[in-house]
């Protein structure tokens, strides 16, 4: 016989293990809270810009052609920001106890499309090392691609400062709450979807008749424990008599 769910069916699964699902979210927003809150290292991002242009000396021949040019220089600045050759001196002048590789992992560096601009963004658990790596790079890069390229034309154009109440880029708690609310919930409707599948009891006469395949000719209404008790009273008084 073909078992058929109706929309009603789903509803009712879903009442019948609504504390199941409301607890699941609960438990998994809590446990998200607490690792975001507790567990997690706030990391803090700094950023300063450089400005790509012409060299120095030819200011006064200024040009668009200068502009593609610094434009397709650009690309390859951007790895050599954060190559070894750039990235060690910066570490030893800051007296990192790093490696030019995980510290390469700190740095994301990017411009907007068809800009002379490049933005070097830094992260690191301390807002201060954040705002002085991003800055140091900025100026070992400025003075050492002039010896890497023979070009001097890479200025600072916005220097990263350290905020009075920085501000934690990642984790996010509230976000990372409101994930787990919506795993919670998906997890408990499927939970208690399980359950109900794996409920082999008989509930009802519709099971009943469903299980052997046969007409329901009677049923026998349910007795509650009072009538029990007073069946049972009525029979003593019975025999004492």
């Amino acid at each position: 016989m073909e078992e058929t769910i109706s929309l009603q069916d789903l509803f009712k699964t879903l009442k019948k293990r609504i504390t199941l699902i409301i607890l699941l979210t609960i438990i998994a927003v809590t446990v998200s809270g607490l690792i975001s809150f507790l567990l997690l290292t706030p990391i803090y991002q700094s950023s300063t810009q450089i400005l790509v242009n012409q060299e120095k000396a030819d200011v006064t021949a200024f040009n668009s052609q200068d502009i593609q040019t610094n434009l397709q220089l650009i690309n390859t600045y951007n790895v050599i920001i954060k190559s070894p050759a750039i990235l060690s001196k910066v570490i030893e002048q800051l007296d990192l106890d790093t490696t030019p590789t995980a510290l390469n992992s700190q740095i994301t560096v990017n411009n907007e499309q068809d800009s002379q601009v490049v933005s070097i963004s830094v992260q690191d658990p301390n807002p201060s090392v954040a705002v002085d790596i991003a800055n140091t790079t900025a100026n070992v890069f400025q003075t050492e691609i002039v010896k890497l390229m023979k070009v001097d034309n890479v200025s600072i154009l916005t220097p990263a400062i350290l905020a009075e109440n920085p501000a934690p880029v990642k984790p996010d708690p509230i976000l990372n709450m409101a994930i787990a609310a919506v795993i919670g919930l998906m997890l408990g409707v499927g939970v208690a979807f399980l359950l109900e599948y794996l409920d082999t009891t008989v509930k009802n006469e519709q099971d009943v008749e469903e299980l052997l395949n046969l007409p329901i000719l009677g049923l026998i209404s349910p007795i509650s424990d009072k009538d029990i008790m007073d069946s049972k009273v009525q029979v003593t008084q019975r025999r004492k008599r």
